[in-house]
């Protein structure tokens, strides 16, 4: 008998997603594109919506189409790729950027806005919440199931009303009018906001969260490959619903708050002030509360995820063993502080995420009509150069002579200079690959 799920179940999976991207950087970063882009916020917006929501959909349909994970896709270029880019991929949502960055968010948000002056130029309380922070990941991470379970049944729906009553509030009452625009969102609102949508990782998180949503659905009896990536696929339209509604609506906050809050640091200490405003103590307690959990709920997915994947990969290394190094290491990197950690986190972002982007583009043109490795390895290698210029740069590290080299390709500029050379890369490829094509 072929197992069907209900639509109660569906929607608890897609909740179950949502509730793995909804993390960290969900929250801080669209406040922060708000207060930056002022009147262009909705332009940037759009560009966001793209990287932040569009792509992670189709990452998560990727997934369900190939009906394994990262690494099988990524060995279509070819073995020695699929092995090294995974692996930086997972470092890289995991212990170098992603995982320390859900505590530091939850401390912003849900701790530091409580502290007084005395204690918030003290390096200690973010060292003593990130030791706790991280000690109970590793203690729920090593039985996650249930927790995520429950927390997209109950956690989720929470957040989500606090974030729709925290939208209506700033649509009726307004903290104030929006602002010019500053800095690159002056001329270039929409590439601007395509290129923060990176800072979320929702793009690559998909990657990993893939495999989890459909051992997910298998393990309640689905198991044709279908109706599988079926379910995975309807799961993925409500975590993107849900991702476009916060990021929209944060957004508006965030463009809203310059003239109350002015320009601040970070788009946790927005958040915060921006409740605090709205609701008073408590709404800011409460925004607190919720943020705090959600994040920890990422921090289980990813710490999870990473120590499966690294046990696999290392296979003398326990998973419990795993997950204690990725939970320790995290607590170190987290006491560098949110705004540090997103500025070193941005150059290796801007080399990655292109190839992420492109392997997820060509899936789906492997997929409808099939492709050779020569393709992949074309459209990727070419990938590469330009992401790696555009990695230095965002680093200040790409020399002069070399930055107007890269001026002379299309979009370089803007940051999204890998485009048009991975599509030529992919007809050259294509190219290539005819006289193998005819034999077959």
């Amino acid at each position: 008998m072929v197992k069907k799920l209900s639509g109660k179940e569906t929607w608890i999976i897609g909740l179950m997603l949502f509730a793995l991207f909804l993390g960290a950087g969900n929250m801080i970063f669209p406040p922060a594109m708000g207060q930056q882009a002022g009147e262009h916020v909705w332009l940037a917006t759009l560009g966001f919506l793209i990287t932040g929501v569009g792509l992670p959909f189709l990452g998560i349909v990727a997934i369900a189409l190939s009906g394994n994970d990262i690494q099988s896709i990524s060995n279509r270029v070819n073995p020695t790729f699929g092995l090294i880019f995974p692996i930086i991929l997972y470092l890289t949502i995991g212990p170098f950027f992603g995982i320390p960055r859900t505590a530091t968010v939850a401390y912003e948000i849900g701790v530091t806005p409580f502290l007084p002056e005395s204690l918030l130029a003290s390096q200690g309380t973010l060292f003593l919440y990130s030791l706790l922070f991280f000690a109970v990941t590793y203690w729920l991470a090593l039985n996650p199931t249930k927790l995520v379970d429950r927390i997209g049944k109950v956690l989720t729906p929470a957040l989500l009303l606090i974030l729709v009553t925290l939208t209506v509030k700033a649509f009726s009452t307004p903290m104030g009018e929006l602002q010019p625009a500053q800095g690159d969102y002056v001329d270039g609102a929409f590439f601007k906001g395509f290129l923060e949508g990176y800072l979320t990782l929702d793009a690559l998180g998909a990657l990993v969260f893939g495999i989890v949503i459909i051992t997910t659905i298998k393990d309640r009896g689905v198991t044709a490959k279908m109706d599988v990536a079926k379910i995975c696929i309807q799961a993925g339209l409500i975590a993107a619903a849900g991702l476009a509604f916060v990021y929209v609506s944060l957004a508006y906050v965030g463009g809203t708050s310059v003239t109350s809050l002015g320009h601040l640091d970070n788009g946790g200490a927005i958040l915060s002030g921006s409740a605090s405003l709205l609701f008073g103590s408590l709404g800011r307690v409460v925004l607190g509360l919720a943020i705090t959990f959600a994040c920890l709920t990422t921090s289980v997915g990813l710490v999870s995820a990473c120590g499966n994947y690294l046990a696999k990969v290392i296979p003398w290394l326990d998973y419990k063993v795993v997950i204690l190094i990725l939970s320790l290491f995290s607590t170190a990197v987290a006491n560098f502080g949110l705004t540090q950690l997103i500025s070193v986190s941005v150059p290796l972002l801007f080399a990655i995420y292109p190839l992420a982007i492109v392997l997820i583009l060509l899936s789906f043109v492997d997929y409808g009509i099939g492709i050779t490795s020569k393709v992949y390895k074309w459209s990727l290698g070419v990938t590469a150069i330009i992401s790696l210029a555009d990695g230095l740069k965002a680093a200040n590290l790409l020399t002069e002579n070399l930055t107007s080299f890269f001026t002379y390709i299309p979009l370089f500029s803007i940051g999204i200079g890998w485009l048009v050379p991975a599509v030529c890369g992919a007809i050259v490829g294509w190219c290539l690959s005819l006289p193998e094509i005819r034999r077959n």
